[in-house]
């Protein structure tokens, strides 16, 4: 076992949301051993912002495969683009690497169930990067959640309501596209859909979803999805998942309706308390209401909490608390909603042999 704070970790991919990763390393004292981009620039960017260029120890890669061959990290994150997630992690675990793996876990059902599989014949602890669990306000939900303050749950809700414009899609091509990326549910919204689930118990038994291109005409996916959710557990909800706000993103909430408590989530990324209402009012809920977690952007402050809960899960051999099945569910629910779109009917899980590249061709051309 290593000692605590030097555990060996890498970084595989250098892109937008990589910053988070790296931050979360030298937050848990991590011992950053190397970084992988195909793009040397993107490296070296990366490691000035964070004031580690000059880091004799770090190496640099352009081929995740020899990363891996060369320094043998305990702990890889893997911040790609979506459509290489699934490959470079089974490649990681298959050589007996812990891994992070950035949203969405993986772009089809037979790969997500293929990393559950082999990470547990090789003994691999696998956390999805679904980091918005570990909000304070997420938090504070869940524990009310868990103590049954809620009650019997009615309803719910949750509505990603961002924008993103070409600029945005120009800088990465990969962007938009059923092979790599996926649409407004699969990249922007997963977080929420995520929250969704696991507020919910998990348990679904029937999904019907719409989704459409409308503003995006050059992207191959949806720019808006809306879908109605009904859970075994008899409750029901709604999500809505749209990049399409104008002029800048507004919302990010999550609304839980039960018979003895209504609790919205809110803010841009779900850190923000907007309502909270109990029968059995306490001393502390007064506090809870208006509460706001600062974030320096819609990722929020999670991956922080996450890269520690990994850490600590490697160190005493137990779960992640935001594990692989978490990643699975996330993307069956979004998934779903497509097949639903694509077939025009309601599906029921669980969800089978279904993939984003399934989708492909179903807004017609686009300018690409």
């Amino acid at each position: 076992m290593e000692e605590q704070g030097k555990m060996k970790y890498a970084l595989i991919g250098c892109g937008r949301i990589s910053t988070n990763h790296i931050k979360a390393a030298v937050n848990n004292h991590l011992e950053i051993t190397a970084v992988c981009d195909l793009l040397p620039e993107r490296m070296e960017s990366l490691l000035e912002l964070h004031g580690l260029q000059a880091e004799d120890p770090i190496r640099r890669y352009t081929d995740y495969k020899k990363l891996i061959h060369d320094i043998k990290p305990t702990l890889v994150s893997i911040a790609t683009e979506s459509g290489s997630h699934a490959e470079i992690a089974l490649y990681c675990i298959r050589h007996g690497i812990h891994v992070i793996i950035e949203k969405p876990m993986a772009m089809s059902m037979a790969d997500a169930d293929a990393i559950i599989r082999c990470s547990e014949e090789q003994g691999v602890k696998v956390s999805a990067c679904h980091q918005n669990r570990f909000n304070i306000a997420v938090q504070s939900m869940r524990r009310a959640l868990e103590d049954g303050r809620f009650g019997r749950l009615s309803h719910g809700s949750v509505h990603v309501r961002w924008n993103r414009n070409r600029e945005y899609y120009q800088q990465a091509p990969w962007r938009g596209t059923w092979a790599m990326d996926g649409g407004a549910l699969m990249n922007q919204c997963i977080h929420g859909i995520d929250l969704l689930r696991w507020t919910f118990g998990g348990e679904i038994e029937e999904v019907y979803g719409q989704t459409r291109r409308q503003f995006h005409s050059y992207l191959e996916a949806e720019d808006v999805g809306m879908a109605v959710i009904r859970f075994k557990s008899g409750a029901i909800a709604t999500l809505e998942g749209t990049t399409n706000v104008y002029p800048k993103n507004l919302e990010e909430t999550l609304c839980i309706f039960g018979e003895n408590g209504t609790v919205k989530i809110g803010g841009t990324s779900t850190n923000s308390i907007d309502v909270w209402e109990f029968s059995d009012k306490t001393k502390a809920d007064q506090a809870k209401k208006g509460f706001m977690e600062a974030a320096a952007n819609v990722y929020g402050n999670g991956h922080i909490s996450l890269f520690k809960d990994m850490t600590d899960a490697i160190r005493n051999d137990r779960p992640p608390y935001v594990d692989a099945y978490a990643g699975r569910d996330a993307l069956e629910l979004v998934l779903a909603v497509y097949k639903s779109q694509k077939e025009g009917r309601a599906v029921t899980l669980p969800l089978t042999n279904f993939a984003c590249v399934d989708m492909k061709g179903e807004f017609g051309e686009n300018s690409r």
